[in-house]
């Protein structure tokens, strides 16, 4: 019961929604505390693979907001959880700003692939998003995923890279894209907060609370060597962000078969 206790609110809270735009948070009733992270403003370019993602209902005003990576001039990945019961989602491309990219398109849920064991199993929180093709730029371009080699390569102790535009410390969303560098930790490590960390999951130290938060759903954690992809940000705690409790990621590592399956994304 420990792991239905703690997970459930927990990967609510990251993805943030309004409704009629009035900055009500529908999935963070759960959490209301939440506060983002103390990172730092991204310079233009920093992070040109992190796209933002609106995700609405037909009919309905609610928009929630994550992010995503793109992975080929086709495909972005993001978490399961944004990608639930969504019917299109706006993908701005190209920016710091949130809203103001270089360009943005709109796809519908037919273009959607939700992991099949998420949320049934931990660990699987990943979608993929097909859209046109796009091109790349010095502001637009891909992510590299890990080599299908580096399947059992835990990290642990890599310094990475989270980005993301969620709460910051006035309980705001960020409009300018907000980054942290912190180490990854051992599912050893990360089980002493939460649960028996299964191996599709990956957590981040958070000193000084320097977290992803609301709103940060979805995100890219990339490696600072080498940069590829390792993570896609899925959950913390629920009481706070800025507690110092790990942040929790997906492990794309987990997931190359999955992806190269759905995606034809893969390196060898």
């Amino acid at each position: 019961m420990k792991l239905f206790a703690v997970l459930l609110p927990l990967i609510c809270f990251f993805g943030y929604a309004f409704a009629n735009d009035n900055a009500t948070a529908e999935l963070l009733d759960l959490v209301p505390d939440t506060i983002i992270t103390n990172g730092y403003p991204a310079y233009e370019g920093k992070a040109p693979y992190i796209v933002s993602l609106n995700f609405r209902r037909d009919g309905n005003n609610a928009l929630t907001l994550c992010s995503g990576s793109i992975i080929a001039n086709n495909w972005v990945l993001t978490a399961a959880h944004c990608i639930h019961d969504k019917h299109y989602v706006e993908i701005h491309y190209g920016s710091n700003w949130r809203w103001n990219g270089q360009y943005n398109l709109v796809v519908r849920h037919n273009n959607f692939v939700r992991h099949p064991q998420w949320p049934h199993i931990q660990g699987n929180d990943i979608g993929l998003i097909r859209t046109p093709h796009v091109n790349f730029n010095d502001r637009v371009n891909r992510i590299r995923l890990p080599l299908l080699s580096q399947r059992n390569d835990l990290m642990e102790n890599w310094w990475a890279l989270a980005c993301g535009w969620g709460r910051q410390a006035d309980g705001q969303l960020a409009d300018w894209l907000q980054c942290i560098d912190e180490t990854i930790m051992s599912n050893h490590e990360c089980s002493r907060t939460y649960w028996d960390i299964p191996i599709g999951v990956l957590c981040l130290r958070t000193p000084g609370g320097r977290s992803t938060c609301g709103g940060d759903s979805g995100g890219p954690l990339v490696t600072h060597d080498n940069p590829i992809l390792v993570g896609i940000t899925s959950f913390g705690l629920a009481s706070s962000c800025t507690t110092g409790a790990p942040a929790g990621f997906t492990r794309v590592s987990a997931h190359l078969d999955w992806i190269r399956q759905h995606s034809g994304v893969a390196y060898y």
